[in-house]
């Protein structure tokens, strides 16, 4: 095709001189091999320290206030209750407890981005690395803001650690099913380190700390996912919704039975406020 406008032309080829100038500048054996499908390494149920029992057991260094809402919490689900865990309804676990990796993640490296993509709620993360400072707002969300920076540890010659900070959350956010709890202020800060195990590049680690106002002191654990042995995993969708039978109704948790019918999920139970609704006169 010949050009019948020069100046044409000589946009177009800047602009194709700009696009592959970008894409050259992206040398993707400068960074640590994170692809596959990535799953929980720790057995047992998932907690914010893998190392230990969920709940009162993670030992939590928690100010008298909140481990006095762990204790409720924990006294409600005995009877039958959710206690403080946010997500029987399905609401995002957030940041600390995506991490957790409930049922496989897939981890993208870009030039500008990493994400980490969540097959639970496809509750996925979006790491900048582009060295962006914080913005003056940030909208609140259940997985925070994060800004990443690739280091070389070492002096490698290679990108070998990612180390994040994460701010800018909204909740409620718990860090695993008996209602461990945040602070409602959502005010936390989540520092992570993530990198390859230098003997098995199978294992991956991830160190991370919360700061939290109902915490004492930061609060640090080491998470280790593992990357499944098969070069065409299986990605099997999660939609927490579907067939959800747990319902809340003016902060109470119910149940549908079977027949559609909503029930009690406590002995003794009261129903919900139904003023709204016709009373059927006896």
């Amino acid at each position: 095709m010949r050009y019948r406008h020069p100046i044409a032309a000589v946009v177009l080829a800047g602009a194709l001189c700009v696009t592959l100038g970008s894409a050259q500048a992206f040398d993707e054996s400068m960074y640590p091999n994170l692809k596959g499908q990535w799953l929980r390494g720790d057995p047992g149920p998932s907690r914010y320290d893998p190392s230990k029992p969920p709940g009162r057991a993670q030992q939590a260094p928690l100010i008298p206030e909140y481990q006095a809402v762990l204790e409720a919490s924990l006294a409600d689900q005995a009877k039958g209750g959710q206690g403080n865990d946010p997500t029987y309804v399905c609401l995002s676990p957030g940041l600390p407890r995506v991490m957790a990796n409930y049922e496989g993640a897939e981890i993208v490296v870009t030039p500008r981005t990493t994400h980490v993509f969540m097959e639970h709620i496809h509750d996925s993360r979006r790491i900048y690395t582009d060295g962006r400072p914080w913005p003056k707002f940030i909208e609140p969300s259940f997985n925070g803001y994060s800004i990443g920076k690739w280091i070389d540890e070492g002096g490698t010659g290679r990108y070998n650690v990612l180390e994040v900070e994460s701010r800018g959350f909204k909740g409620p956010r718990a860090y695993d099913n008996t209602g461990l709890p945040l602070h409602s202020d959502s005010q936390s800060v989540i520092k992570e380190r993530i990198y390859l195990d230098k003997a098995d590049p199978n294992i991956l680690h991830i160190d991370m700390t919360t700061i939290d106002s109902a915490l004492t002191r930061p609060w640090s654990a080491a998470k280790k996912w593992r990357r499944v042995q098969n070069q065409q995993p299986v990605w099997r969708e999660s939609v927490c919704s579907e067939n959800n039978s747990h319902l809340e109704i003016a902060g109470r948790g119910y149940f549908l039975s079977a027949d559609g019918m909503l029930m009690p999920a406590r002995k003794d139970q009261e129903p919900p406020d139904l003023r709204y609704f016709g009373q059927t006169q006896k």
